[in-house]
């Protein structure tokens, strides 16, 4: 049996309050999993946990067979993260961005070249790859940051609402470029609040509802539980979350 790309056993963290209580997970390389929750239901910071930016209060998180807590660096080195608040250097072009980042991960020089143009003709960013990220839209940003987190090859891709800011056709590029590298064995988790997103491409999913995973599995599965094969992934998803579905955003 192939080794997970992500365990997460028993995660907990709180801000004064508890906020993610005891949420287990684990992804097998090449799966699609779509986080959902209500605002304030913990999405994000699991996320964070797992890129290694907040540190949890209970639990343990494995990438790749990395413990993120005694191995953060061999952790991080297979790992990418895209917020929904895209970080670029204005004053460098989407091919010296990517350069950059390629060496900050110690790409060798011409696998970084051509990965770069490879990311560049994906995200369909070669017409500006030498111009300045400084006059770019949000969307246009987000599709740099997502080519800057793929450039050193991960094998895990956490994304924080990553089609926040673009257009329809930035929108499918980027679902396009998550495919492909979902078939090629890459694992991605995901948060999105487009459910229509989650149930065209997750093919698991995962339900929080006030801190807690209080559902899982593929659409099907959700459906059965349910007990209505016909019901879309909006309604499952408001019958789950009804009772705690207010709440500040984390």
């Amino acid at each position: 049996m192939p080794q997970p790309s992500l365990e997460i056993t028993g995660l907990a963290k709180a801000y004064g309050r508890p906020v993610v209580k005891d949420v287990s997970i684990c992804l097998m390389p090449g799966e699609f999993y779509a986080l959902l929750g209500p605002n304030g239901a913990g999405k994000t910071t699991i996320l964070r946990m797992v890129a290694g930016l907040v540190a949890p209060d209970a639990g343990r998180i494995a990438i790749c067979g990395h413990d993120t807590a005694t191995d953060p660096m061999g952790a991080k080195a297979v790992t990418a993260w895209v917020s929904d608040e895209p970080m670029v250097y204005d004053r460098l072009t989407p091919r010296e961005y990517l350069h950059f980042v390629a060496g900050l991960w110690r790409v060798p020089t011409e696998l970084a070249a051509r990965r770069a143009t490879e990311l560049l003709d994906w995200l369909a960013l070669a017409p500006f790859a030498d111009e300045r990220c400084g006059g770019f839209s949000k969307g246009m940003l987000q599709k740099v940051a997502l080519a800057g987190a793929l450039v050193h090859d991960p094998r895990l891709i956490i994304l924080d609402e990553p089609l926040t800011g673009l257009d329809a056709g930035s929108a499918r590029q980027v679902k396009d470029v998550l495919a492909e590298k979902t078939r090629s064995g890459v694992t991605i988790i995901m948060t999105t609040h487009i459910l229509e997103v989650a149930e065209r491409m997750a093919g698991r999913i995962g339900v929080l509802s006030g801190g807690r995973l209080v559902a899982e599995g593929t659409l099907a599965e959700l459906r059965a539980r349910a007990g209505r094969t016909e019901q879309t992934l909006e309604d499952i998803f408001l019958e789950l979350v009804a009772p705690q579905a207010d709440g500040p955003s984390l």
